[in-house]
């Protein structure tokens, strides 16, 4: 089967490697649709590892993965049923197919495109984030980085009932995005002074809960300044391979005395619950995350994909790749 690989810092090559076969307990997926991850981009694309570190495996470097199972050696699991798929530590989704236990297939119901269904593990990563803020109802909030996950949490802070929902990006076309999807505001940082327009925007005011989601090592420090005195800051960025913030903002930490609540749900033990509830919820119509895909791309063009996602390019949000001729 083909595979993709990083063969040095963002640049992929195409390989051959053996199909694999399912042992007792796992099931085998044909993939059929990918979706580009920020954490793809600064943990794995543009990780600028040392040289002996590539080429990468095979496969490595996209964890957001649908398609339907082909083979099964477990009852749990049954052929021809679509499911999301969540790999584990140190595999991927770059290739046509994989195996994988059941605890990591999330089925998802026949109709819809498997494009739009894979969203939702990324969207499901974010529920379990919102979780953790207890009831936003009217909460003032506001989410620094507006790409799939910063509007993920603006779609679901909205839902929930939030007063005020302030999506905060330098990029105009994820600000559009952000008021089609729930935003009450948005912020242009590149264009006005951001401190000032939160606070006018809130009356003076404030914002109540702010959230990171920006994969920028500064948005540790700006959500702190943002944050009104005893407010509530959730922490979902992670920034690559060094995990390093900017200079600590210790003055603000501790004049704002902020609850900061880091929230990383692939570290709980049950890394697939909120994902599976963001199916259901799709499937019932409150939410759906298939409306933050902006591109689709042949797994053929995976090199155009990533660095379309990298550069912000021609105003993408997300991008799905079709694997198998899927999409569908």
């Amino acid at each position: 089967m083909k595979a993709a690989r990083l063969v040095a810092p963002a640049t992929f090559d195409f390989v051959d490697i053996d199909e694999p076969v399912p042992t007792d307990g796992q099931a085998k997926i044909k993939i059929e649709a990918l979706s580009v991850c920020g954490s793809d981009i600064h943990g794995t694309f543009h990780a600028n590892l040392p040289e002996e570190s590539y080429p990468m495996g095979p496969s490595i470097g996209c964890h957001e993965i649908a398609g339907t199972v082909v083979e099964s050696k477990t009852d749990a699991i049954k052929e021809g049923q679509r499911a999301i798929v969540l790999p584990t530590r140190g595999s991927g989704g770059l290739a046509e197919y994989m195996v994988q236990t059941p605890d990591r297939v999330l089925p998802v119901p026949d109709w819809g495109p498997i494009d739009e269904w894979v969203m939702c593990q990324h969207t499901g990563t974010v529920l379990y984030s919102v979780k953790q803020m207890g009831n936003v109802a009217g909460k003032r909030v506001a989410v620094l980085g507006q790409g799939g996950i910063g509007l993920s949490f603006t779609m679901l802070l909205e839902k929930q009932g939030a007063l005020q929902v302030i999506g905060i990006d330098p990029i105009e076309a994820r600000l559009e995005k952000a008021l089609e999807v729930g935003a009450t505001n948005t912020v242009n940082p590149s264009r006005d002074d951001m401190y000032e327009a939160i606070d006018e925007l809130t009356g003076g005011e404030g914002i109540d809960i702010v959230v990171d989601a920006t994969g920028d090592p500064e948005g540790f420090g700006q959500c702190l300044k943002i944050v009104k005195r005893w407010g509530m800051f959730v922490s979902f960025s992670l920034t690559g391979q060094g995990g390093k913030i900017a200079a600590f903002p210790h003055q603000e930490f501790m004049f704002k005395a902020a609850t900061i609540i880091p929230t990383q749900v692939a570290a709980t033990g049950q890394p697939t619950k909120d994902i599976r509830e963001t199916i259901a919820l799709k499937e019932r119509g409150w939410i759906d995350p298939g409306v933050l895909k902006s591109h689709n791309v042949d797994f053929n063009d995976i090199q155009m994909a990533y660095d379309m996602y990298a550069s912000h390019d021609d105003g993408v949000i997300k991008v799905a790749l079709s694997v198998n001729g899927g999409g569908k």
